[in-house]
């Protein structure tokens, strides 16, 4: 998931900071146009999977993309699709700050000296962008792992996360030792994420803080 959300975000973050500040704009909002519709993070996660859940791409079908209905519930790819959709934003924000903060003079002296593209952003750009990358994968994979409602929905028991193992552990077996022990290792690997990921960035640009 967390490769899949650096793969897709990447060219979006990038087309936002090289694109005039108007079409950086607008670019920016529609990734997070998502988020404003949103009462609660439960409700939202719930609008989306329920109107995935109705099985119809109408705008699709329109324009004739598609020639029947995609099948996204009740499998894995639904649930991929869904959890991309409202995590993408995570990995496009810290993508596009530590770009914007790359200076472009770096890119045309490495040019000027003879390196050729793929040499100057190897060494140069992705070099600086490491920090934005390190970031918004440590936030999408942590956030990843409570998803609960839209596997939940959309998974139709295929799609088994961390999270809704302590749920059935406690509602199905009544097992609240393991359901303890889970959310325990759960914790702990969180906690052991952010302290690996703190010894390469500062921990406030990994939580988005200044």
């Amino acid at each position: 998931m967390t490769l899949l959300a650096l793969l897709l975000g990447y060219p979006i973050a990038y087309a936002a900071s090289a694109a005039p500040k108007a079409w950086s704009i607008i670019i920016l909002a529609l990734v997070v146009l998502p988020f404003l519709d949103q009462r609660a993070g439960a409700g939202l996660c719930l609008a989306r999977a329920v109107a995935t859940d109705r099985g119809h791409q109408p705008a699709a079908a329109a324009v004739r993309l598609i020639g029947e209905p995609l099948a996204l519930v009740h499998n894995s790819f639904g649930t991929i699709v869904a959890t991309l959709h409202i995590l993408l934003p995570f990995m496009v924000l810290p993508l596009y700050a530590t770009m914007q903060k790359i200076p472009r003079d770096l890119l045309q002296a490495g040019a000027s000296l003879g390196a050729g593209p793929l040499h100057t952003f190897w060494r140069i750009f992705f070099a600086a962008l490491a920090a934005g990358v390190l970031a918004g994968s440590t936030l999408v994979f942590v956030l990843s792992l409570g998803f609960y409602i839209t596997p939940e929905l959309l998974g139709g028991g295929r799609t088994i996360m961390v999270s809704m193992l302590v749920s059935r552990n406690v509602e199905l077996y009544d097992q609240w030792g393991a359901a303890s022990a889970v959310g325990v290792v759960l914790l702990m690997a969180v906690a052991a994420i952010f302290l690996l990921v703190s010894r390469f960035v500062p921990l406030d640009r990994v939580l988005g803080q200044k």
